[in-house]
């Protein structure tokens, strides 16, 4: 029984190591996909510097939004290209997530708290989340693997 118990304990181990999440499993280009239509809408391309988490515009892929700017941004973003422009920012690795930093939402120009995460094994598929209190809604990016 013993001997069970143990085996069992290492095996559970083992199987949360495999599954482990690295701080530098997020970094990449991301596919971002409207919630209602199923459409993809950009490129994000999530990049580290000192250990803190950014995300940029890289493709805008409707060629009508292309030179669309954040008219409603209230910080130096304002009437800024959207293509190009960092809207996701100072997020910080804790334990299994991306966590402490804001999202912006070049639409309405609002700004949410965010986190990011992998689940399980699959790192092909990202929960971004941003929030206000304990309002939040999560999408799904997809990793561009080229």
């Amino acid at each position: 029984m013993i001997k069970n118990s143990i085996f069992f304990v290492i095996a559970l181990l083992f199987s949360s190591a495999c599954f482990a999440l690295d701080a530098n499993d997020v970094i990449g280009k991301w596919k971002t996909v409207d919630d209602e239509t199923g459409e993809v809408k950009s490129i994000i391309e999530l990049y580290e510097i000192d250990n803190v988490l950014y995300g940029k515009v890289l493709k805008i892929l409707n060629p009508a939004e292309v030179d669309n700017v954040c008219s409603k941004c209230e910080d130096n973003r304002k009437d800024q290209k959207i293509l190009g422009m960092v809207i996701l920012k100072d997020m910080v690795w804790d334990d299994d997530q991306w966590d402490d930093g804001t999202i912006l939402d070049p639409k309405n120009g609002s700004v949410y708290d965010c986190k990011i995460w992998l689940e399980g094994d699959d790192k092909n598929k990202l929960y971004v989340r941003g929030y206000i209190g304990f309002f939040f809604r999560t999408q799904n990016w997809y990793r561009i693997t080229e």
